[in-house]
This record gives structure tokens, sequence and C-alpha cells, in this order.
């Protein structure tokens, strides 16, 4: 009964993702818990980190609630991008299924992923590799840039490649920046500086001792995510990465409340489940 009321709610939310028209200036945003999001502009619909299967693996924490979708929901996705190969990001029980319904999707991913990503049963030519190096235009409406993230260190292989990445997304003129899981370092404020993202899409979960001792790599904490935004003048951030385990987790409402009592001016958006969020720029008011 449950499970048959959840698969109606994800269809719902999928027709919406497919229907929703999105004018030029604007993003449409979905948030599916952890950093699953799915960005939709001009008639490209982009999957981030899709894991919406139900474990990590069989050893693995139980999620902390249902995703707001299950993976037979996914239809419709012109791409998908996958920020590093943690269980919780590059989701084997999401993207084979993912690449089954949405054959024509590439999927970019660091090239560590790659070989994964293949005994998963995407074929090697959907695969495409996150380069810091080089933007990506593709579809003649998107560009991609590749952004080194550094979880908890920066780790390159012999080629230079990033074992870990965020995603810059010029789109429907709108610049949407996605952290994937990342703690700050002096490159990474310096780059995004230049950029001044419209969206910053950052994790707020940090890191400690204790769980690095059970295994658990951090990433930057609410204080760190909220003074990166200002720093590197983006017009509004989005908190990720605070809510699907309990072991892993933190209080959104610390994030808006740090943002409140030294930066009232900064734009912030905290997410509900499944919500879709459609962000509109000054160039939305020109047409």
């Amino acid at each position: 009964m449950n499970m048959n009321r959840h698969d109606r709610k994800g269809t719902a939310l999928i027709r919406e993702v497919n229907q929703t028209e999105v004018p030029y200036g604007t993003l449409a945003i979905w948030f599916i818990g952890q950093e699953s999001v799915i960005i939709k502009g001009d008639g490209v619909t982009i999957y981030i980190d899709p894991y919406v299967s139900d474990v990590l693996d069989n050893n693995g924490p139980a999620r902390s609630y249902p995703a707001p979708i299950v993976p037979q929901d996914i239809t419709g996705a012109t791409l998908c991008l996958i920020t590093h190969e943690h269980e919780d990001h590059m989701d084997a029980g999401t993207l084979p299924i993912f690449h089954k319904q949405n054959s024509k999707a590439p999927i970019m991913a660091p090239a560590c992923c790659r070989e994964p990503l293949i005994r998963m049963g995407v074929g090697d030519h959907q695969i495409m590799v996150a380069d810091d190096r080089r933007t990506t235009e593709l579809f003649s409406k998107l560009n991609i840039s590749v952004i080194p993230a550094a979880h908890e260190q920066l780790e390159q292989d012999a080629d230079g490649k990033y074992r870990c990445v965020g995603y810059v997304l010029e789109l429907n003129g709108v610049t949407l920046y996605h952290a994937g899981d990342t703690v700050i370092y002096p490159d990474l404020v310096e780059r995004l500086s230049k950029i001044k993202p419209d969206v910053a899409m950052l994790p707020i979960n940090g890191r400690d001792y204790f769980r690095q001792e059970r295994g658990i790599v951090g990433n930057m904490n609410y204080r760190e995510a909220a003074e990166l935004a200002v720093r590197i003048g983006a017009e509004t951030v989005i908190p990720l990465h605070y809510d699907v385990f309990s072991g892993n987790a933190e209080k959104p409402g610390y994030f808006v409340d740090y943002l409140y009592e030294h930066f009232p001016e900064q734009k912030c958006h905290v997410m509900a489940r499944g919500e879709r969020y459609v962000y509109v720029s000054s160039l939305a008011f020109l047409q």
C-alpha cells in the first residue's frame, strides 16, 4: 500500500519535471535528497548524483526517509552528472535503470568512475570524462565547466584527472554551481569568485574526528558554506548533503540562522523533499 502510494508520487513528480516549461533567465530545480537534484532549462533536463535507491549496499546504512522518486520513475533525462564514486552519489541501484530508460542521455563523471559505470551496464560511448581543463558545450545550449573538489583532499590520477568534482552549468541565461562533496581550498574560492554563480548548491554536513574514525569523509560545514557563498558572490545559495543519513547529518536551520545573523542580505533557499524551486534571474525580465 505505502509503496504504491510512493510510486504514484514519484510518477507525478517526474511528470511535473517533464511538463515544466522554463522561460529564459530561469532554471527549475528539484531536490531529491543528499546531493541529488534535477535541473531543467531550455528543454534540457539534468540529473546530478541521482541517488534514489533504498540502501548503499547490503551492509550500508538505510536512508532516513524514502527518496521522492524511485529509479523506475526517471524518464525524459537529457544528461546525468556524477561528482564522484561514493555510492550515495554514483548509485549502483539507480544508474543501470537510469541508463536503460534514458539510453540517449550521456553520463559525465570523473575518470575513476568509467570502469564502475561500464560494469553497471552503461555503454562506453555514453560516458564522458569530467575534465577541469576545458569547457564542454552540449546540445548547443549548455556549457559545463568542471571544478575540482577536495573530499577531504584534492586527489588526482596519473593523468591529472580529479577523483572528485563539482560542476558549473551555464544554461538558459543562468549560471549554477553544484559543488559535489568538498571542503574549501584557496583555488576554489578564487575560481568561483571569477564566475560569481547565480545559484550555488553547497554541502553543509561538515566533518569531525569521530566521523573520520568511522570512515565518513567530510565536507565544508554550514558556517564555511555560508561564508563561501558570500565570498564568491553567489546570488542565491542552496544547502545540500544534510538529510539522508542520521549519522552524517546537519540541521539546515543552522545554516539559515548563520546567514541571517552575519549576512542578512545573502539570499538562500532550503528545499523541501521533492520540491520544485524556480530560480529567476534579472535576465528573465528583459524579454
